[in-house]
């Protein structure tokens, strides 16, 4: 199959996302991106566990680390004997998954995938298979970004000829896709990009997607988006999700409930792209990560507030299907309140 990432921004390339090579894991730092680029090494798998956690890379990246964390953990334990290093590799495979809370039941579908594969090697007597797990992830990743395209082609479908969207967060490779296709229709989009705060994933981020992709794109502050829908004549609101669940409660990036109330106040679509969780049948099952509450104290290390007050830190917040116009899947765009309709693959995951 021919490279998923052509064509698309620097950033969504898969060797600058997270890489494995000789012993280390490689992953671009996006909290400092695009003001530095820098990339953070890991020697250890419990390293790339930690950068995960620690939020070096967001969105859709964690995916593509903990595939590579995967091969890291293989070479860790080349040489032993199968059965030690089926017993290490499913360690690490919990290890990795468990980073974060939220995204959980994902990860493990990316670390399982790792996992057999590593198992399948393994009983044909190869003593090593850290190259081969990171050829693997980068199969499943070409398999990801080819279904993704689809999803993309058709949010880029309802995108106006000479349309106005916002964004939310780092949608990750949705973006990409759902720009090429946009240029490759033609189409004169012009987006506005919330900056997503504390780690302004949409205005380092996503923006600079955008930008290197050719198109016209504005950062607005969080406070903004009611704002700008009004006066900017806003056509579509969409975002990706970490979570979908089959009820049709969409677990994102915390901020995106209230900019779907104020679409729903202004008659705009809210369109999320993502297939529907398997592991969550109804929101119940998810658990909304809270992290450091002092960190909404500063911006980028500079501090913003009293230190001595207090902060709040929910990484996410779940909006309900009834301000949802749609779920844009690989398989056409379906009611949040459908979502028992999309035809999974065993291997589905579209993030």
């Amino acid at each position: 199959m021919e490279r998923q990432d052509k064509d698309l921004a620097w950033m969504l390339q898969f060797d600058n996302i997270a890489w494995y090579e000789d012993g280390k894991v490689r992953i671009l730092d996006r909290r400092i991106y695009p003001i530095e680029v820098r990339f953070v090494t890991c020697t250890d798998h419990r390293q790339v566990a930690e950068a995960i956690r620690d939020m070096v890379t967001q969105s859709a990246g964690p995916y593509v680390a903990a595939a590579m964390g995967m091969a890291l953990a293989a070479y860790e334990c080349r040489g032993k004997s199968e059965e030690e290093q089926i017993s290490y590799l499913t360690d690490a495979a919990y290890v990795i998954s468990h980073a974060r809370p939220t995204t959980s039941k994902r990860m493990v579908l990316i670390t399982q995938a790792s996992l057999e594969a590593a198992k399948a090697a393994l009983a044909e007597g190869k003593s090593d298979v850290s190259d081969l797990l990171r050829d693997h992830a980068v199969e499943q990743n070409n398999i990801r970004y080819a279904r993704i395209g689809r999803a993309g082609k058709y949010l880029a479908d309802l995108f106006p000829q000479h349309g106005a969207v916002m964004t939310q967060c780092f949608a990750e490779t949705i973006v990409g896709m759902m720009l090429r296709e946009a240029r490759a229709q033609g189409k004169d989009v012009r987006f506005f990009c919330p900056e997503t705060r504390p780690y302004f994933q949409g205005s380092r981020l996503t923006s600079s997607v955008i930008y290197d992709m050719g198109f016209d794109v504005t950062v607005i502050t969080d406070n903004m988006p009611a704002f700008v829908m009004k006066n900017e004549g806003i056509d579509i609101f969409t975002s990706a999700a970490d979570v979908i669940c089959e009820d049709g409660h969409v677990v994102n990036k915390v901020g995106t409930y209230q900019i779907a109330i104020a679409a729903k106040y202004h008659d705009i679509p809210y369109y999320v792209s993502g297939a529907p969780d398997v592991g969550h049948p109804t929101i119940d099952t998810v658990k909304i990560e809270m992290r450091e509450p002092s960190f909404v104290l500063q911006a980028m290390g500079t501090p913003t507030a009293n230190q001595n007050v207090h902060g709040y830190y929910p990484a996410f917040d779940i909006t309900p299907p009834e301000l949802v116009t749609g779920v844009v899947t690989d398989r056409g765009v379906l009611s949040p309140y459908s979502l028992s309709e999309y035809r999974r693959d065993s291997d589905d995951l579209l993030v």
